[in-house]
């Protein structure tokens, strides 16, 4: 196994647990609650490790989080789909506000109308098609808001581009 795939598959088991352990953060807003780590961790994997980690981390953790009795089934369309449109968005632009933005479309747009399906003929409850979209997008423009200070914080200070050059090279910083 190639150096690089080891640092990837430990920062990704870091990511997965930081979302784990951090699920249970939630930020009251209005009549629903803000859960934003996991899109933290979709924008930061996505920025770190590209799309097909942060798929797989976004699986892990849902799978984790629903394992544990934290989490929902609808954890699983939410995270994934927006773990991958900003992943891919971010792979092939490399532009962090098209990241940004392809997080909350991801998650809050399509990850939210994906919702549906599951809840009704997975879970068996009757909801409404757009039911998922309004809570879906309160909750990842949070975590994006995170991300986004956070990375644009490492930017600043020109750390960004380090630890993703360490990250692509395979090197574990000291």
């Amino acid at each position: 196994m190639k150096k690089e795939s080891v640092v990837k598959l430990v920062l990704s088991g870091m990511f997965v647990a930081l979302a784990v352990v951090l699920s249970t953060f939630s930020i009251p807003v209005g009549g629903s609650k803000c859960f934003p780590i996991q899109h933290m961790v979709n924008v930061l994997s996505a920025v770190f490790l590209g799309p097909w980690y942060g798929v797989g981390i976004a699986f892990c953790t849902s799978l984790i989080r629903n394992l544990l009795g934290t989490g929902t089934l609808l954890a699983f369309p939410g995270s994934m789909i927006g773990a991958l449109c900003c992943g891919l968005v971010y792979k092939y632009t490399g532009k962090l506000t098209f990241t940004y933005v392809a997080e909350i479309i991801g998650t809050g747009i399509i990850g939210g109308l994906f919702a549906y399906p599951v809840a009704a003929f997975v879970m068996g409850k009757e909801v409404a098609f757009f039911v998922y979209v309004i809570p879906f997008l309160v909750s990842t423009v949070g975590g994006t808001l995170i991300a986004a200070v956070l990375i644009t914080v490492l930017k600043q200070n020109h750390v960004l581009e380090k630890l993703q050059t360490l990250v692509k090279e395979g090197r574990i910083a000291r």
